[in-house]
């Protein structure tokens, strides 16, 4: 499931590229027919990411929510003017890292003939976007999203968003911080690799119940999400280890990761075998020495 960097990049681009345009509309699939006659027309007047969640907003009071989930994706093109990822989402379709499809220049003669179960279709003068698979897809009120909104914890890539917040919620409840750190409403836009990673990094083990932590170990998990999130926003990936790991230059997939998806392996700081159970029906790595 692409987690929060990815969305926060997604509301980058359709800010630098589709706000101040008024966009023709549709559903090429035909599921979101009725959704997309509401906005088709418009102009985007704003975009923004909450989390997990994506708010584009139009001039008529009107926004459409996305969530992409485990398998939605963005994919995006245009004329020599646009700038920007051709694909954005869920890892298993296009990777932790946002490239041209096929390596080279993208070229627009208009948008091509849909391909595949394309939910919704955006169109400006100079650049297109088509959604698939996404888990939500819906117009919504500005009360509506507002709404919607105020049921999710603080993102730690907003910068006016309230840490003391994560404090508190951590700090009352019984529940593992492992799990904790999943649930949007305690903290929005970390997911599986990030949840391993940062407890990683604060050596925390993922069992401890959140009201077992001190302020100072949560607050510094805050940070600590907070500059690993950044990072992901910057490079259109998720990497957290030292670069001395993987010696300057690009870090590979096998270099990325302290503990995530590396079962069995060695840790990387004091060799004990990385471990993996199920918390929540998600996969939780951690190292059993550095984490204890």
């Amino acid at each position: 499931m692409p987690e929060g960097h990815s969305v926060h990049r997604l509301a980058r681009q359709f800010g630098s590229v589709f706000v101040g345009e008024r966009l023709s509309i549709s559903s090429p699939q035909g599921r979101f027919a009725a959704g997309a006659r509401r906005i088709d027309g418009q102009t985007l007047v704003g975009s923004r990411a909450h989390g997990k969640q994506l708010f584009l907003t139009f001039d008529n009071d009107l926004e459409l929510r996305v969530h992409l989930g485990l398998y939605g994706a963005w994919s995006f093109g245009g004329d020599d003017t646009f700038r920007g990822a051709s694909s954005i989402g869920a890892p298993r379709r296009v990777g932790e890292q946002e490239t041209s499809d096929d390596g080279e220049e993208l070229t627009y003669a208009g948008p091509p003939t849909p391909v595949g179960a394309v939910r919704v279709r955006l169109v400006a003068s100079h650049g297109w976007a088509d959604l698939r698979g996404p888990t939500a897809c819906e117009v919504l009120t500005s009360g509506e999203s507002a709404m919607i909104e105020s049921k999710l914890g603080p993102d730690p890539l907003d910068p006016h968003a309230d840490p003391e917040a994560f404090t508190a919620r951590v700090r009352r409840s019984r529940t593992p911080i492992a799990a904790l750190l999943m649930n949007q409403s305690v903290i929005a836009g970390v997911g599986n690799v990030y949840r391993a990673e940062v407890l990683f990094r604060r050596r925390l083990n993922p069992q401890t119940p959140g009201r077992e932590l001190s302020t100072t170990d949560v607050q510094a998990l805050w940070s600590e999400a907070v500059a690993a999130m950044l990072n992901g926003v910057r490079n259109g990936r998720i990497v957290t280890t030292d670069p001395l790991i993987w010696g300057g230059g690009v870090a590979t997939p096998e270099e990325a990761h302290y503990v995530y998806r590396r079962a069995g392996k060695q840790c990387r700081v004091c060799n004990a075998k990385v471990l993996v159970s199920e918390l929540a029906a998600r996969k939780l790595y951690w190292c059993p020495d550095c984490q204890s």
